[in-house]
């Protein structure tokens, strides 16, 4: 996994931002608790990914102002933290990130918020974590050292599956993609409501309506898939990309077969990682090969060429394009872009 730390230059810079954005808000207190009862002051939602966005977007309606620190069509994981962004987290009523080694970044900047600003880690609050694992035929991230087992029994990750985590740094073990399960997206949007709800009391009813509207569509989506996933003669995915999937599969009762884990710095797969998949995709008769959004799909590409399969993306939601974004496309329309793949890709 690539892990994402501040230089000093940058904690310095952080420091003095968050000084000046402190001494200059005017945003909370009785003052601004008034302007929102009167519909004046929005309440300022800050996320790190686009999920948890549009979760707070779906909840919250026009009584926030909702940011999303990734910009529409950027790779997640090369992400880096900007001043801005930083003064934004500072300036804001509620911070709403994920967690993991991707997210280690965020822990110095709350170090400096104090309690100001409400936190929500969503790793915190679904139900079960998954440790990343590495399956068959899986390329290894280069530097990972052999923390993993690739030949690990379902005890040995059962085992890893119930740890718990926190502050003493195990989170690095586990597959940060909690989201991508629909039910842990309910869990998640639920406790989204609890955070808005807690900054503005007079509408909880408000965000309680919008909630349950909201997690009535997410759970129809999820029964779609699973009506779909339950029909189809197969239930092996292959990626030719990484894999942020992992909730998704557990969730459905889905098998695959990768070419990185879900937060692998590396693009590039090797020659055995390639033909792993070729040979599996020709061995199974596989129809399609996955890639993830934002992917250049090079490797999907290649396997796709020597085996006749058509390839198709699978939608993890950490970010959208821009196209999509600003067509306000959401959390739902890309699971129903999922249950189009599954529907060519398990059959």
């Amino acid at each position: 996994m690539k892990k994402l730390y501040l230089p000093a230059a940058a904690f310095l810079l952080m420091f003095m931002v968050m000084l000046t954005a402190s001494c200059g808000k005017t945003d909370s207190g009785p003052a601004a608790e008034a302007g929102r009862e009167n519909g004046g002051e929005k309440i300022k939602i800050v996320t790190t990914l686009y999920a948890p966005y549009d979760f707070a977007v779906q909840i919250a309606g026009d009584r926030a102002d909702v940011n999303m620190l990734l910009s529409p069509g950027e790779e997640s994981h090369s992400y880096d933290p900007t001043p801005q962004d930083i003064i934004s987290i500072g300036s804001c009523d509620l911070f709403i990130y994920n967690g993991g080694e991707n997210e280690k970044w965020v822990d110095g900047v709350l170090e400096s918020v104090g309690e100001k600003v409400r936190v929500l880690r969503m790793m915190d609050v679904v139900d079960k974590v998954y440790a990343e694992e590495i399956v068959e035929g899986m390329q290894e991230e280069k530097g990972d050292g052999g923390e993993r087992d690739s030949d690990a029994g379902s005890d040995d990750r059962a085992n890893a599956d119930e740890e718990s985590f926190g502050s003493d740094g195990k989170d690095e073990e586990f597959d940060e993609h909690v989201w991508a399960s629909v039910d842990n997206a309910i869990v998640i949007s639920k406790a989204v409501k609890d955070e808005i709800a807690a900054i503005d009391p007079e509408n909880e009813d408000v965000y309680r309506t919008r909630l349950d509207e909201y997690v009535e569509s997410l759970s129809a989506v999820r029964d779609e898939i699973a009506q779909v996933v339950g029909g189809s003669p197969r239930k092996l995915l292959v990626f030719g990309d990484r894999f942020p999937m992992r909730y998704f599969t557990e969730e459905f009762g889905l098998d695959y077969y990768a070419a990185f884990p879900g937060c692998s710095a590396d693009t590039e797969a090797d020659a055995a990682t390639i033909k792993f998949l070729i040979d599996k995709v020709k061995q199974e008769n596989i129809p399609v090969v996955l890639k993830n959004e934002m992917s250049s799909g090079a490797i999907a590409d290649a396997v796709a060429a020597e085996t006749g399969a058509s390839v198709c993306t699978l939608y993890a939601c950490h970010n959208i394009s821009k196209e999509d974004f600003n067509s306000g496309v959401g959390y739902i329309d890309l699971m129903k872009r999922n249950i189009e793949a599954l529907k060519e890709a398990l059959n």
